[in-house]
């Protein structure tokens, strides 16, 4: 087993908390940080886990306290939360970085939702956030006006 410095040990125990596997973890460590370690030895930095049950308290406290705040904003189902999709994203386009064409299918599908064009929420309204206002043209504007004073007058 390699012996690890703070800060790869910090990023171990956060990546877990944020639900990567260890293998997953392992890899990003190797990435990151130029270390090659195997998933039993990132598994130890999980305190859920029986491997993590001699975890330090300043990393226990440390996991716990980043999967609050990864799981503040995640629902039961994680492909139906925008933060669990723009992290797809954002390995997808890690794994895709020498494919330009698929690395900007990626960015505009990342795009796309961060901008709600996913959402079936649609808000039109008309000055100030109040209902617009439409006239019939068959009806002349005094009477229209006049009309619409006498309901107003009523509320």
């Amino acid at each position: 087993m390699a012996t690890l410095k703070e800060p790869v040990k910090i990023f171990i125990v956060q990546s877990l908390a944020c639900r990567d596997t260890p293998q997953e973890v392992a890899e990003l460590v190797k990435q990151e940080f130029k270390i090659s370690i195997d998933r039993v030895q990132v598994a130890a930095y999980d305190p859920t886990k029986a491997a993590g049950k001699n975890l330090s308290k300043k990393f226990v406290e440390l996991f716990h306290k980043t999967r609050a705040d990864f799981d503040a904003g995640l629902i039961d189902i994680p492909i139906a939360n925008k933060h669990y999709r723009l992290k797809q994203y954002q390995k997808q386009l890690e794994r895709n970085s020498k494919n330009v064409v698929m690395s900007l299918k990626i960015l505009e599908q990342a795009a796309k939702d961060v901008g709600g064009q996913f959402t079936n929420r649609q808000e039109i309204t008309g000055k100030d956030g109040k209902p617009i206002e439409t006239i019939n043209q068959n009806v002349s504007t005094e009477s229209y006006l006049k009309a619409r004073e006498q309901v107003l007058d009523e509320y």
